[in-house]
């Protein structure tokens, strides 16, 4: 009989650093991830300890200057370990690319001082990062938001309420955009603000069908005082700051969709290769076998994609289409792959005996995230034709 079954990524890195902390990741995944991953989806249990541990083995860190306690590592590289913990579990892998876009303000644009006062902590020091954008009433529109930060003196004090925050409740860190002007994108500012400030309080975490270990919460500021000190950038500068970090974090959910992609199409293949029907694995009919190489071109094309996207950011150049390019095509692959494993799984893809169903309502949640799929074509056609004529 013919062997079947899934391969190991063939994974182009640039350096042979990049290859051993690929193979440390895997092997972290495999002893501390991937084994209770269900159990804990199931249970709605967040890995705060992995979260630590993954603080620990400098995996929270990886894309930022090792001056401040960073990994030093190239988007291209940072971008295949999201991938390798989003394939083990999605709430790890994507727990890691939210505390990385909630770190980009303080060390994007925040002053020296901020950035020795602060970032080796948040980087290496067991902090866990939130990032605070959406509101109930402003999610696609973000410009519109509400949430208000008046200044008295050398301190600010913030009011309103954000939405769809992931880690709230349980970060210890939150960066937070509130306006401090008038409307429009020009009156909002950036702020990093203390996970345990009088005044700071989260609602009950939001029942999902998928991601249930990840805690997604409204989190209310009822007149949370900070200090200027903890203002990043420019008062008005907030979107400015919003957007810079919103192109690199789209481009950490494409890898994750692609993480949760590839691990569907690997149960696939170990499914339809140990299933026997008329006397042989299903693997052999033409049907499934179709199913099964369009599925590894559509998660290989998805790679390709988010990789030369990163590959821009590295070397400086403008990727901002390439990332709203990347984010579209890599979850809207998620989406049909893990879809079609359930399938080929048959009758079993619809149980909780096997991850397909669970890749299937997780992968669902990447095309709303970091801004919905519509709003990247809507993205990607405003570099292609201009702006929209009103």
């Amino acid at each position: 009989m013919t062997e079947y079954g899934p391969r190991p990524v063939d994974r182009r890195l640039p350096t042979e650093e990049a290859r051993d902390l690929l193979t440390l990741v895997r092997e972290l995944a495999e002893r501390e991830i991937r084994p209770t991953a269900a159990e804990e989806e199931d249970a709605g249990r967040f890995p705060r300890e992995l979260f630590r541990l993954l603080s620990e083995s400098g995996l929270l860190s990886l894309p930022y200057d090792e001056e401040f306690g960073g990994g030093g590592q190239p988007y291209e590289v940072y971008l295949q370990v999201l991938e390798e913990l989003a394939a083990a579990r999605l709430t790890v892998g994507l727990g890691v690319s939210v505390h990385t876009l909630a770190c980009h303000a303080l060390a994007g644009f925040g002053t020296k001082e901020q950035r020795a006062e602060h970032l080796p902590d948040m980087l290496g020091g067991g902090l866990l990062g939130a990032y605070c954008l959406s509101e109930p009433s402003s999610g696609s529109d973000a410009a519109s938001l509400t949430t208000r930060a008046t200044r008295q003196g050398d301190t600010w004090t913030l009011e309103g309420t954000k939405a769809w925050t992931t880690h709230g409740g349980v970060a210890d860190f939150y960066t937070v955009l509130a306006r401090t002007g008038g409307d429009g994108a020009r009156g909002i500012t950036a702020f990093l603000v203390p996970g345990d400030a009088e005044g700071l309080s989260a609602a009950a975490p939001e029942r999902k069908m998928g991601m249930k270990g990840s805690p997604t919460a409204q989190l209310h500021f009822d007149g949370v005082r900070i200090p200027d000190s903890r203002r990043l950038g420019e008062e008005g500068q907030g979107f400015t700051i919003a957007l810079s970090a919103l192109d690199s974090g789209r481009l950490g959910i494409a890898a994750c969709a692609i993480g949760v992609a590839q691990a569907a199409l690997d149960e696939a293949l170990a499914y339809t290769a140990e299933r026997q029907q008329f006397g042989r694995p299903i693997a052999d009919f033409q049907g499934l076998r179709f199913m099964l190489a369009d599925m590894a071109t559509q998660v290989e094309a998805g790679r390709a994609l988010y990789l030369t996207a990163a590959r821009l950011r590295d070397a400086g150049l403008p990727f901002s289409k390439e990332a709203a390019m990347a984010k579209l095509f890599c979850t809207d692959t998620a989406m049909r792959v893990t879809t079609d494993a359930v399938q080929l799984l048959g009758g079993y893809g619809y149980t909780l005996d096997f991850p397909a169903e669970r890749y299937m309502r997780e992968a669902k949640v990447l095309q709303i995230v970091e801004g919905t799929n519509q709003i990247q074509r809507m993205v990607i056609a405003r570099h292609l034709a201009g702006p929209e004529t009103r």
